[in-house]
């Protein structure tokens, strides 16, 4: 069972944002209302730990599991929400690059969207980083990996902030009544505090399994700072959107790459040297999601950290109900309807894997749960098979299913490195680490062409080597939305969306690099077994067997297959125009994705801080 870390210690000074509270009194009140005061509270290592607890309270408030983390993310090349060309319904609009500020499901009264709740667990960080600092005994251990836990958290959540709104209000201390009204801050300064604040982190916190409190993944560690280290300074050092209106690299020399990615490949370097000790990559590449739905979270292996929710007795926590496969009706796998299913990969994105490429068919599905058995969807519907209801051990019957949200795995450092070394030491440096994440995608039989001349034909060019990680990056990420923040740093979210556009359109007329598919689909039905709890179960003919997905399943009307039929019991061709439309299509981004990368503030946020203005093109 997962440990429960919604503990609300009574005891704990508790302060939320500014933005929340009704009341001045209550926002200032940093003292326990029991007996003791911040020196006994920080200074006691039971006490001081429920503070941290604390902080993870906010990733459970339905503002962020259910506001922030449906909706940030996408659209990009790879993912997209499913019903983008419903733009208007303030629900396509958070995708397609086209949200106001009085957006229908994010401008919401009394703090019940993100952008509050994220604020009010940097307060709760910045008491407990502040009470550590003042009254705990940072040589002790114990101490001291709370102390770099709270900074790691504090980071966190302001890479949630920009992620999501750009430059925002920099609070690094508690809240005080000449403070609790600010303005926007430049990004830039706020990453370069979090660079401090993850650099001193780094030498307090423990290794995976270093000590109790680091024996699940959800607990922050070593190897995640580290790793979270190099994200940022990716980040900071890469392009972003300036107040200007005009995606550019900083300015600030403390932000250069040539200054940030030696900090960031260091990083990297030190959580590799521990591989086989503190992490591993997962043998298969499934195995990683499995564990994930099935409450794995022993730490020491691909999951580095993850956001945790609680299993028990009431389930929190949308990641499968969100992202995972499609459950169109109650059955006896999940007993909640229309589950799952609210994004998934673009069309086109199943054909850049090759055949052979065993994380394609876990990322991408072309078909959904209908009525307790598998149901093809058109072309134009795929979803992700990462997280399923199916891998489950536990019979979820709400909209929250309590599986956590795997926030880095170890796969990112490799990448990450592979990356850091082709722009410092050229790319016969970063050939190794594309190559072991290639590895593990493909039988060993399979190594000679789609692993060693694969990478060979890549590591003699920089600009080829690059290519090769943002392509792999998209091909082993593809579902967990760490996508759209790459793009933008690589300055590459428009070009790589219309990308996008270009190949959807060469796919439904079976042109270009998709001219070798026949654009029918067959499918035939047999058994389907799963396991839960350790006991087996069947479904009799349950399971689609499909033909026609492949390049090299060229036959029509193959013997013991059926054609797929639309929801109207049509017989269709499920390539084509018809099937994949114009405007579903161009529905992948409404407005300029690179001068919208970025959410308005919305309007209850700026009604309650009159410091806060929206970027001018908002206007």
């Amino acid at each position: 069972m997962k440990k429960l870390l919604y503990t609300v210690i009574a005891a704990m000074p508790f302060c939320g944002s500014s933005l929340l509270m009704t009341s001045c009194d209550d926002l200032f009140d940093t003292k326990s209302p029991s007996s003791m005061d911040d020196s006994n509270i920080f200074s006691i290592y039971d006490l001081a730990e429920g503070t941290i607890k604390n902080i993870y309270i906010y990733y459970g408030e339905q503002n962020y599991r259910a506001r922030y983390l449906p909706w940030y993310g996408y659209n990009t090349d790879i993912e997209w929400y499913s019903s983008s060309e419903q733009v208007g319904d303030g629900k396509a609009d958070l995708a397609v690059y086209k949200v106001s500020s009085n957006n229908s499901q994010m401008n919401l009264a009394d703090g019940k969207e993100p952008w509050s709740n994220i604020y009010q667990g940097i307060e709760k960080a910045n008491l407990a980083i502040q009470g550590l600092r003042t009254y705990a005994d940072l040589t002790d251990k114990n101490m001291a990996h709370l102390y770099g836990e709270a900074l790691t958290m504090r980071a966190m959540a302001y890479v949630d902030l920009i992620n999501a709104w750009g430059d925002v209000p920099a609070r690094f201390e508690p809240t005080t009544t000449e403070t609790m009204y600010a303005a926007r801050t430049d990004k830039d300064v706020i990453y370069k505090q979090l660079i401090k604040d993850l650099q001193e982190a780094e030498n307090m916190v423990a290794w995976p399994n270093e000590m109790d409190a680091t024996t699940t993944v959800e607990r922050i560690n070593k190897a995640f700072v580290k790793g979270l280290l190099a994200r940022v300074c990716l980040q900071a050092s890469g392009y972003s959107l300036r107040s200007d209106g005009n995606s550019s690299l900083s300015s600030d020399p403390e932000l250069a790459k040539s200054v940030l990615y030696p900090i960031a490949l260091q990083a990297c370097k030190d959580v590799m040297a521990e591989e086989g000790k503190y992490v591993a990559l997962k043998t298969n590449f499934e195995d990683i999601f499995i564990d994930n739905c099935r409450d794995i979270i022993k730490a020491g292996s691909e999951s580095l950290w993850e956001i945790p929710y609680n299993n028990e007795p009431t389930a929190r926590g949308r990641q499968v109900y969100t992202f995972g496969l499609r459950h169109e009706t109650a059955d006896v796998i999940v007993n909640y309807k229309q589950s799952g299913g609210q994004a998934g990969p673009t069309p086109f994105f199943f054909f850049d894997y090759s055949q052979k490429d065993k994380r394609r068919d876990v990322t991408c599905v072309p078909y959904k749960w209908n009525k307790g058995v598998q149901e093809l969807n058109s072309i134009d519907k795929w979803y992700f098979g990462k997280l399923r209801y199916e891998w489950m051990n536990r019979y979820i019957e709400s909209t929250d299913d309590g599986i956590n949200k795997q926030y880095m795995r170890y796969a990112d450092i490799v990448l990450m490195r592979a990356e850091l070394e082709n722009e410092l030491n050229g790319p016969a440096s970063a050939a190794p680490y594309l190559k072991q994440i290639r590895q593990r995608a493909f039988d060993q039989a399979d190594w000679n062409t789609e692993v060693d001349q694969y990478v060979a034909a890549v590591q003699g060019n920089k600009d080829a080597m690059f290519d090769a990680i943002v392509q792999e990056r998209a091909l082993e990420f593809c579902g967990e939305f760490v996508r759209k923040a790459d793009l933008i740093r690589w300055n590459l979210l428009k070009t790589k969306l219309d990308e996008a556009k270009a190949k959807m359109y060469r796919l439904r007329d079976l042109q270009g690099e998709y001219a070798e598919l026949s654009g029918h689909l067959y499918y035939k039905m047999e058994d389907y077994t799963w396991t839960r709890n350790g006991a087996s179960n069947t479904i009799e003919d349950g399971s689609l067997v499909t033909y026609g997905l492949n390049r090299d399943e060229q036959n029509i009307n193959p013997a013991g297959y059926t054609e797929y039929t639309n929801s109207s019991g049509e017989t269709k061709t499920w390539i084509s125009s018809s099937q994949l439309k114009d405007e579903k299509i161009e529905a992948i981004y409404a407005q300029d994705p690179v001068k919208y990368m970025y959410w308005p503030i919305f309007q209850v946020n700026l009604n309650a801080n009159p410091e806060l203005k929206n970027y001018s093109w908002y206007n």
